[in-house]
């Protein structure tokens, strides 16, 4: 028996649309049981919608990964332990993948490394942002590249904290990615291009005051708020209450606030408030970044 836990993430951090990614300390966790009937058994907060037979995303990965190798499909009794919320814009797709193609490569003995995983894991996902993050932990970039992703960490384990406003409806990443425009203006893909740099020499720099400027977005936050009410005023009301930076998680509706780790003014709740004001109830979650990624337990 062996298990595995990913990580949940967020991606883009504002400007970083597709290709910027942070790994945070709230986990799915599979338990493999090999030579035992076939089983999948769910538990953790978040079992509702989820197959519990051939369907779920974490086995079709384990099995699609076999089939590449060409390794018999084995017999394992498997347990998920969902914790991280669907749907949420934190990940819970991409740690299915992640820990789908984990759990398949150690039971076939490990033939493939790290960046081999990435590769197929960008295959299946069809954006690298969250699929990095969640196997090598901390700050990632993604750089697309002729021969595949190239993965580059930021920043391993840096020094603040996540808060994260859990709207309690789901927004499919489908729908959010719909509502956006096929073509950019060339200013705005210009705006981003200079706050991802930012974005990036803040974290490397550990200047994180250039936060607040740096994950500010014109590709898709402004567009995607349409679908989220409040959601531009509630990350304002961050700003103001002295957080670093705040941004859309991913595709959201979940909003990502980053704090100094001794920050005594309750972010959370303001940005509860707003949100309420505008209709909608959210679970306020403080975490700490994760450094590891994919990894057993």
């Amino acid at each position: 028996m062996f298990r595995i836990k990913i990580p949940a993430t967020s991606a883009n951090l504002g400007p970083g649309f597709d290709c910027l990614g942070m790994a945070l300390q709230l986990y799915n966790t599979i338990t493999v049981e090999t030579k035992r009937p076939f089983r999948i058994s769910l538990t953790g907060s978040y079992k509702e919608g989820i197959p519990a037979d051939e369907s779920n995303l974490v086995w079709r990965t384990m099995c699609h990964f076999w089939d590449l190798i060409h390794y018999p499909v084995p017999t394992v009794d498997l347990t998920f332990e969902n914790c991280i919320p669907p749907a949420r814009g934190l990940g819970s797709s991409s740690a299915a993948i992640v820990g789908g193609l984990a759990a398949a490569n150690a039971i076939a003995g490990s033939p493939y490394t790290k960046l081999e995983l990435l590769q197929i894991a960008n295959a299946l996902e069809g954006h690298p942002d969250n699929v990095t993050p969640a196997l090598y932990g901390g700050v990632t970039l993604s750089v697309p590249t002729e021969k595949g992703v190239l993965p580059r960490v930021l920043a391993q384990s840096p020094n603040l904290k996540a808060v994260v406003i859990i709207p309690d409806t789901p927004l499919n990443t489908k729908k959010a990615r719909s509502i956006l425009p096929p073509q950019v203006h060339r200013k705005d893909a210009v705006f981003n291009i200079s706050h991802v740099s930012l974005l990036t020499e803040a974290f490397i720099r550990e200047e994180y005051s250039l936060l607040k400027e740096a994950m500010c977005d014109k590709l898709h936050q402004s567009q995607r708020a349409a679908l989220i009410p409040g959601l531009l005023e509630t990350l304002e009301a961050a700003l103001q209450a002295g957080a670093y930076g705040a941004a859309l998680s991913g595709s959201g509706p979940t909003l990502l606030t980053l704090i100094p780790r001794s920050f005594t003014e309750d972010v959370s709740l303001i940005m509860t408030n707003m949100l309420e004001k505008h209709g909608i109830n959210a679970e306020a979650m403080v975490l700490e970044i994760d450094a590891n990624g994919a990894s057993s337990i």
